[in-house]
C-alpha cells in the first residue's frame, strides 16, 4: 500500500523539517522527526489515486492525504477516518533507514490528525470514535521485550538505572497526543466513548506502564488521569485494575516500572474521595498502600506513595493510628536506608496525627525509634534524633511526657556513653538537655531508672557468670566419659537453676 503511494508522490525533498523539540502545551513533549516529509500532491492529482491504494469502504471516497483546509466540512470526520486508517500501518524503528518516507508520511499524518482534534467544534460520530480507538490500540498495545536487568533495586541513590528509550517514540509519542487530546475533547460524547474506551482497552494501556521508556509512562499517567476524570462509570473499575497491579507487584512479582506513576494517579484520585470515606477507600489503605512499604525497592516510588497516605489521613485523620502500626509492622531490620525513609514518612504523618489517635500507638512507636537512636548506623540515629526538630512531635511528646520519656531516656544515656559518631553524640545531648529543660523532675528520675536498671543488669551478668564458674569447676572434677551424667549437689542445682530463671 505505502509503494503505491510513494511511486505517485514527487521524489524532491521536504524545504524544511521539524524542529528537534517542541511543546504542544499538552503535558506531552515532542522529540525529533523521523525524517522529511514530502510535499503535498494537488488535491485533484491526490483524489484520483485513491481507488487504486483504498477500498471505498475504508477511505470513503477521500483521499487521506489531503488536507483538511481542503475539503468541506460534512467531509472531514470522512477524511478523518481514512487517516486513521492509514495511521494503522506499524513500522520497525530497528533500522532508522528503513521506510523513512513512509515513516514521514504517518508522522505527518498523525500531526493532522491533532491539529484536527484541537480546532474542530462538531460532535464526534461513532465511526470516528471507533477508528480511532482501534488506531490507537494498534500502534501502542505491544508485547514488551524480556527485562535484561532487575527492576528491584534497593531504591538507594546509586541504584537507578539509565532509562531506555524506544526507538518508535517519534510515532508513539504522537499518537498518545491524539489519544490525550480525543478524549479530553469536548466533541467527543460521553456514552458513545466508554463503549469503545472500554475495560478492556484500560486494561491493555495500564500493562503499558511495564514500559522502560519514562517518556511512556509519563504519558501514560496523564491520559489515565483524563480517562478517569471522563468517564466516570469505568472509575470503580479502574481502581480495582490499579490495585490488582499493586497487588501482584507486592505479593508476586517485586517487579514493575510503573508504581511511580500509577501512585501519582491515585494520589489526585484520593483527593476526589468524597466524606465519609467509604469501607472499600479504606481498605485500599490498609491491603495496598501499606504493604506497598514493604518492597526492597520501596524508595523509588517513596515520595508519591507517602503523598497518597497524608491524602488519606487529611481526609479522615482517625486512620493515623492504623497507618503508624501498619508502618511499624513492615519496619525494615536489616536496610538502613528504607529505615531512615520510614523515619522521614513516620515524621510526616504524625504532623497530620490528632492527640487522640498518637496516643493509640505512641508506646510502640517510640519503643521503635528509641532502637533506631541507639543504632550503630549514624544515618540512622541521625534521622530519629532529628524527630524532636519537629514543632508538632514535641508538643505531642510534651503532653504524654510521662509515658514516653521513660522509654526514650535509656537510649540516650546509651547513646552517650557507647555511641562511636561525635555528631550522633551531639545530637544526643541536646536532646537530652530538652527533655531537662521540658521536665527536669520526670527526667532525673528516668535517669536514676536507667542507673538503676544498668546496676541491676551487672550484678545479673556477675551472678550468671560466677554461676558457670562453678558449674565449669564439678565437671572438671567429675569428668565425663562416655554417655554418664554429671551429678551436681542439690544446693548447686538448686542456686543455678535460680540463677538462671
Amino acid at each position: 500500500m505505502w509503494k503505491q503511494f510513494l511511486s505517485k508522490l514527487p521524489r524532491k525533498p521536504s524545504a524544511s523539517e521539524e524542529s528537534g523539540q517542541c511543546s504542544n502545551g499538552s503535558g506531552i513533549q515532542r522529540t525529533s522527526s523521523c525524517g522529511s516529509m514530502p510535499p503535498s500532491r494537488p488535491v485533484s492529482v491526490i483524489r484520483r489515486m485513491s481507488s487504486a491504494v483504498f477500498p471505498s469502504s475504508v477511505v470513503a471516497g477521500i483521499e487521506p492525504l489531503v488536507s483538511f483546509k481542503d475539503v468541506p466540512n460534512s467531509e472531514k470526520q470522512s477524511l478523518f477516518v481514512s487517516k486513521l486508517s492509514l495511521c494503522c500501518v506499524v513500522f520497525d524503528f530497528s533500522d532508522p533507514n528503513k521506510s523513512s518516507a513512509e515513516k514521514d508520511i504517518k508522522r505527518q499524518t498523525l500531526l493532522d490528525l491533532i491539529e484536527y482534534v484541537e480546532s474542530t467544534n462538531s460532535r464526534f460520530s461513532e465511526a470516528v470514535v471507533a477508528a480511532c480507538s482501534r488506531m490507537c490500540a494498534i500502534n501502542l498495545f505491544r508485547e514488551f521485550p524480556p527485562r535484561c536487568r532487575s527492576g528491584s533495586s534497593g531504591g538507594g541513590e546509586g541504584d537507578e538505572d539509565e532509562p531506555m528509550f524506544d526507538p518508535s517514540w517519534c510515532h508513539l509519542q504522537l499518537v498518545y497526543e491524539l489519544l490525550l487530546k480525543f478524549i479530553g475533547s469536548s466533541s467527543l460524547d460521553t456514552k458513545v466513548g466508554k463503549k469503545h474506551f472500554d475495560h478492556s482497552f484500560i486494561v491493555k494501556l495500564l500493562n503499558l506502564l511495564e514500559s522502560e521508556d519514562p517518556r511512556e509512562r509519563d504519558c501514560l499517567k496523564t491520559i489515565l488521569h483524563r480517562i478517569y476524570g471522563k468517564f466516570m462509570v469505568h472509575r470503580p473499575f479502574i481502581r480495582k485494575a490499579m490495585s490488582n497491579i499493586f497487588y501482584q507487584f507486592v505479593f508476586e512479582t517485586d517487579r514493575h516500572n510503573g508504581i511511580a506513576e500509577l501512585l501519582e494517579v491515585f494520589g489526585s484520585v484520593i483527593s476526589g474521595f468524597a466524606l465519609p470515606l467509604k469501607e472499600e477507600h479504606k481498605m485500599f489503605l490498609g491491603r495496598v498502600l501499606i504493604p506497598l512499604h514493604k518492597p526492597k525497592s520501596v524508595g523509588l516510588y517513596l515520595q508519591q506513595l507517602t503523598y497518597c497516605v497524608t491524602q488519606f489521613l487529611e481526609k479522615d485523620s482517625k486512620l493515623a493510628s492504623s497507618v503508624i502500626h501498619g508502618l511499624l509492622r513492615y519496619w525494615p531490620v536489616t536496610n538502613c536506608q528504607k529505615e531512615v525513609m520510614f523515619l522521614s514518612e513516620i515524621e510526616e504523618i504524625l504532623e497530620s496525627t490528632s492527640q487522640v489517635e498518637f496516643q493509640k500507638c505512641m508506646v510502640p512507636l517510640f519503643q521503635r525509634i528509641a532502637r533506631c537512636i541507639t543504632s550503630l548506623h549514624f544515618q540512622v540515629a541521625e534521622r530519629a534524633l532529628f524527630v524532636w526538630n519537629n514543632d508538632h512531635i514535641i508538643s505531642l511528646f510534651a503532653q504524654n511526657r510521662q509515658t514516653i520519656m521513660p522509654i526514650v531516656v535509656p537510649a540516650l544515656e546509651q547513646n552517650s556513653q557507647n555511641h562511636w559518631n561525635q555528631a550522633v553524640l551531639n545530637l544526643t545531648a541536646n536532646v537530652k538537655k530538652m527533655f531537662s529543660e521540658m521536665d527536669e523532675d520526670l527526667f532525673s528520675s528516668c535517669l536514676a531508672k536507667c542507673k538503676e536498671d544498668e546496676e541491676d543488669r551487672a550484678q545479673l551478668e556477675a551472678k550468671r557468670k560466677l554461676t558457670w564458674e562453678k558449674l565449669e569447676s564439678v565437671a572438671a572434677f567429675q569428668p565425663v566419659t562416655g554417655h554418664a551424667a554429671v551429678l551436681i549437689g542439690g544446693q548447686q542445682s538448686a542456686n543455678l537453676i535460680a540463677t538462671l530463671i
